[in-house]
């Protein structure tokens, strides 16, 4: 693990992704931010979530210190764009058709561009800033052609900012050590190869440790998760998560559900807190961690 930072612990990033998906999702999020389980959230700037309740969020966030950043949202939803090429009858694709996609090459650079563009934008206007970090709904932009896409629009728009970038594949050895959900950290590590090291080139920084996948079943249970999560060697450590109220919003727009409430019951709990301090660390921004 990387070196206590102070008493409290080893700084590690803690962010949930999805924040604006729907006011389940927006409350949740918000809660555990106050608490100070979570250190960081992507925003879909995209959904009507986002515009509604960024600025309170923002107030929020000045009481509460936390990377906001945008989670990049080319799957599943209503494109902000036309989409041309991508999304089709208003929607875009779901993640199997957009892996195939990016493997076989023919992804439409314009559009997956156009669309970042106006997600940064929709971020920007709501925010008045830039975002903190970028990531990925599904982890989508760390694929072969929507990747490079990303370092370069992050190098444009913000060069010389401290923007950073998640970075969704670590050592194998790392996962297979935590134990829990180290398959799915291997394909989606072997998915997104490459997109550190691109990073890295432009100047932008990564997490070196990406931590919280699981199937989302009732076992082993999030609690275990997560405790191995907080486990084990990086310098930058991610840990992420979903926590969430299902409301029928939710239902409408997404396929996870009740694991999110379990994430929030857990992560709001006095287990969580004994389990960070049992584990010597503790959830802080991204320019806390590491040796920077």
């Amino acid at each position: 693990m990387t070196k206590p930072m102070d008493d409290d612990g080893t700084a590690i990033v803690v962010c949930a992704d999805d924040y604006g998906l729907s006011m389940g999702v927006c409350d949740a999020i918000e809660r555990l931010i106050a608490q100070r389980r979570l250190s960081a959230t992507g925003a879909m700037t995209g959904m009507a979530g986002w515009r509604a309740r960024a600025g309170d969020f923002r107030a929020l966030i000045r009481q509460h210190p936390a990377d906001v950043g945008l989670h990049f949202t080319l799957t599943g939803q209503r494109p902000l764009t036309l989409a041309r090429g991508l999304a089709r009858d208003g929607r875009l694709p779901e993640i199997g058709s957009l892996i195939l996609r990016a493997f076989a090459g023919t992804l439409p650079r314009a559009a997956i561009h156009d669309e970042l563009r106006a997600q940064l934008d929709a971020f920007e206007d709501e925010w008045g800033a830039p975002p903190d970090f970028l990531d990925g709904h599904q982890h989508a932009h760390g694929l072969p052609g929507i990747r490079e896409i990303v370092v370069e629009e992050l190098s444009r728009r913000y060069g010389g900012r401290d923007v950073w970038l998640r970075n969704c594949r670590e050592p194998a050895a790392w996962a297979r050590r935590r134990g829990h959900g180290w398959r799915k950290a291997l394909l989606i590590g072997t998915l997104t190869a490459g997109t550190a090291r691109r990073a890295a080139t432009a100047g932008i920084a990564t997490n070196d440790s990406f931590r919280g996948l699981y199937d989302f079943g009732p076992e082993p249970g999030f609690r275990t998760v997560f405790r191995a999560a907080l486990q084990g060697p990086g310098e930058r450590v991610l840990v992420h998560c979903h926590p969430g109220t299902v409301d029928e919003e939710l239902r409408r727009l997404d396929p996870l559900l009740e694991p999110r409430e379990h994430e929030l019951a857990y992560l709001a709990s006095a287990e969580c807190a004994e389990d960070l301090a049992a584990a010597g660390v503790r959830p802080a921004r991204f320019r806390e961690t590491g040796g920077r």
